[in-house]
């Protein structure tokens, strides 16, 4: 593809061609573009020279660098907006998107969210895929990823590949951190949605204000202007996004308990143990609904799902009968399956909480679909915050009938200290170390009207002890002990 394709706006003086675009220069061949992007420890100026002598054709960089470079033959491009440019770029390169794309953003709930919609559209007929922190998933690819949302040149080279493939409706997490540096900017997003708002990411943004700002890029640059906006309504942010959708004469609906006008309104919700009956209005019709899924705000991502649906366009009484066909994402409150129906020896859950937050909210929605104890398996991550190591252990011990404290992902640290620390404030405790005999002994205890909860690992498929990934995975290994505990009478 000829550069001036690629920088249409751009005065060249040399137009070449381009036969990949990269912003790691390692990864630069013959006749790429390279963009000399920096991060929060490189100057990407730095490694200009590497990119050319590896074949760059032409190069990207900040307008006020102040290195002096000697760029010989090689086309240079500066820039005021490396980041958006960029993405610019990368979109026009690969120039293929599913036909329906719709965009979520908020501190918890993407991860399930975009899954519910994939689940739903795919049951109603629809090529559909999702895209975020489990990687891409359809019906017929699941590739675990470990960014919410990937770099412009990974991002666009999906979005090209998914259309090839003859996927037409793309839900994908919108992260902050992918939003402020611009790697959703030229995503044809046609819906946008937000959950909720929590403080998480500070490292990175700093102030609160400044998170939020990065996550109402979505709605404010990254949206379509035919786009529609689906909010939460009972998060106090809604009226913030409600007033950027007025100002850009976009549609919005909402959802939740507040919803009204365009909404799908939550009016009542029934814990039980095998899930969650709720009761939803839309457009002034009630309907009743099984959710196989436990936690209210698992009904919240459920009608957020539903709102995006219905805002492509899609008849929602087509989709609300497909809903108790759902199944929770691997290692969010995910339900741990056996062939034989096992309730009569209590629930298996597991769930990726690692945070004091998560996991109070995670064992309060478990709470009200617990007939009897509630047992908590938990640990703590080596070489990571110290500080809520107790905090964690508290609220366990506060939240749960049982408690086992037992390893997490020691990585370089001696994971007894790990434990003791947890134990100090979980008095009563009992302490396992080995996470698949911790597990075990949870699942033998269990008895009619239990449920377990598996915190910390979620969805991952090793332990990391040292710096060695050992193959380990919750839900397999619950799933093996609730089969034991079957077929032996346990």
């Amino acid at each position: 593809m000829k550069l001036s394709v690629l920088c249409p706006d751009v005065t060249l003086d040399t137009d070449v061609e381009i036969r990949g675009v990269t912003a790691d220069s390692r990864a630069v061949r013959k006749g790429y573009l390279f963009a000399a992007m920096s991060g929060e420890r490189h100057d990407g100026v730095n490694f200009i020279p590497d990119a050319m002598q590896n074949g760059a054709a032409a190069v990207l960089y900040a307008s006020d660098c102040k290195h002096d470079v000697d760029f010989g033959d090689v086309v240079s491009i500066p820039t005021d907006n490396i980041r958006a440019d960029f993405s610019a770029i990368t979109a026009r390169f690969y120039d293929a998107q599913p036909d329906y794309i719709a965009a979520v953003t908020g501190t918890n709930g993407k991860t399930s969210t975009v899954d519910f919609v994939r689940q739903l559209l795919t049951a109603a007929g629809y090529k559909a895929a999702s895209l975020g922190t489990l990687g891409v998933r359809s019906e017929t690819a699941y590739d675990y990823g470990s960014m919410t949302t990937p770099d412009p040149v990974t991002l666009h080279a999906l979005l090209a590949d998914l259309a090839g493939a003859g996927v037409t409706h793309l839900a994908m997490e919108a992260s902050s951190h992918g939003l402020d540096q611009h790697r959703l900017d030229n995503v044809n997003v046609q819906v946008a949605a937000f959950t909720n708002l929590s403080h998480d990411h500070l490292d990175y943004h700093k102030d609160f204000e400044s998170y939020l700002a990065a996550k109402m890029r979505l709605f404010s640059d990254v949206l379509g202007d035919d786009g529609v906006a689906v909010i939460n309504a009972d998060i106090p942010e809604a009226a913030q996004i409600l007033s950027v959708c007025q100002r850009r004469n976009i549609r919005a609906m909402t959802f939740g308990l507040k919803a009204d006008g365009d909404a799908i309104q939550l009016k009542t919700r029934i814990a039980k143990p095998s899930g969650q009956d709720i009761t939803i209005a839309i457009d002034g019709q009630d309907y009743d609904v099984h959710v196989p899924l436990v936690g209210d705000f698992q009904a919240m991502n459920v009608l957020c799902a539903l709102g995006m649906i219905r805002a492509q366009g899609h008849e929602i009484l087509d989709i609300l009968p497909l809903i108790q066909s759902l199944r929770g994402v691997p290692g969010r409150l995910q339900y741990v399956h056996v062939d034989n129906d096992g309730a009569e020896h209590g629930a298996v859950y597991v769930d990726y909480a690692h945070t004091p937050d998560a996991l109070e909210k995670v064992l309060g929605a478990l709470r009200p679909h617990t007939q009897g104890r509630l047992i908590c398996v938990v640990g703590c991550g080596g070489d990571r915050d110290r500080a809520k190591r107790p905090i964690m252990g508290r609220i366990a011990a506060d939240k749960s009938d049982i408690v086992i404290i037992t390893d997490d992902n020691p990585r370089t640290e001696n994971p007894a200290p790990i434990r003791k620390a947890m134990i100090e404030e979980a008095q009563g405790a009992l302490e396992i170390g080995d996470r698949a005999e911790a597990i075990q002994k949870a699942v033998s205890m269990m008895q009619k009207g239990d449920v377990v909860l598996l915190a910390g690992k979620g969805h991952e498929q090793g332990q990391i002890v040292g710096e060695t990934i050992l193959p380990f995975d919750d839900y397999k290994t619950a799933q093996s002990a609730l089969e034991h505990k079957i077929k032996t009478g346990g």
